[in-house]
């Protein structure tokens, strides 16, 4: 099963971080948000992963093309160019990076991922959100009611979206600033391909009238999550995601680092990151 990832937003309200670089390669405890999302996914089995880049698209490309080269020793023909690696490693995923345009609205990109979704169920999430949401049971759930679309819902700050709930049904969306208290969409969706065709083009907004299109054909479904979930909106956000991260106690953090590839890897990210960015809104 895939795993959407959309990563391709300005993230204009995070610019003291992206001037340089994509929101979701933005750091928190030296290691990109990407790689806690999909350090997230992984822990539960999905190990291939779709992700709809944009903005600086090429950044996350590099570090993806690179990522083993940085954790292993390696022997170099200068003559032919060939390069044999030896130990180091990786985590087991398999990523597809679509070039969705810069300036493609969030369904438009989750429209041009359609191919490479096999035609089958199929994960999305934003690239700046966190969770400890238990995806296996989201997914078993979803199997359950049979709809096209589960959204996962979460009582965040109210400066979100708002849902109006019939129980798990769904039957009002809206992206307008919420004035109550109330469950808002949390993103870390399981989808069925007949989603797309609720999806206009590349100017449509996901939040928009998909999704609340699916609402009024009672094809939308809300899991309910009452546990930890942070999106990363603001250098306020980042803060508090910094700040649990260096407690030790971070409750997104659900994966066990006993592989010393895995360790490895995201540490070298991070210094790949370092230097690459010396030199060079919502996802």
């Amino acid at each position: 099963m895939k795993v959407a990832i959309l990563a391709g937003g300005l993230g204009t309200r995070l610019a003291e971080e992206t001037d340089t670089k994509p929101k979701p390669m933005v750091a928190i405890g030296g290691r990109p948000i990407l790689w806690h999302i999909m350090m997230h996914y992984y822990h539960y089995g999905f190990q291939d992963f779709v992700i709809a880049l944009g903005y600086k698209a090429e950044v996350i490309k590099k570090y993806m093309v690179d990522y083993s080269s940085l954790n292993s020793n390696l022997t170099v023909n200068l003559n032919n160019g060939k390069v044999i690696q030896h130990g180091g490693g990786a985590p087991d995923w398999t990523v597809d990076l679509i070039d969705t345009g810069i300036y493609t609205n969030t369904g438009g990109r989750i429209k041009r991922l359609a191919p490479y979704v096999n035609n089958q169920t199929f994960m999305l999430t934003w690239g700046d959100g966190v969770s400890d949401v238990n995806l296996n049971a989201l997914l078993e759930f979803h199997r359950s009611h049979g709809k096209l679309a589960t959204l996962t819902a979460v009582r965040p700050p109210a400066r979100f979206g708002y849902l109006e709930l019939d129980g798990n049904q769904i039957t009002e969306f809206s992206e307008k600033p919420q004035t109550r208290e109330g469950w808002i969409n949390g993103a870390f969706f399981v989808l069925e391909p007949g989603v797309f065709d609720y999806i206009d083009g590349d100017d449509t907004q996901w939040e928009k009238a998909p999704l609340e299109r699916l609402a009024r054909d009672g094809q939308l479904i809300a899991y309910h999550h009452t546990s930890f979930w942070q999106c990363m909106d603001t250098l306020r956000d980042k803060r508090r995601l910094e700040s649990l991260w260096n407690s030790g106690n971070a409750p997104w953090k659900i994966w066990e680092e006993n592989n010393a590839s895995i360790s490895n890897w995201s540490q070298g990210l991070h210094r790949h990151s370092d230097g690459a960015n010396a030199t060079s809104s919502r996802v």
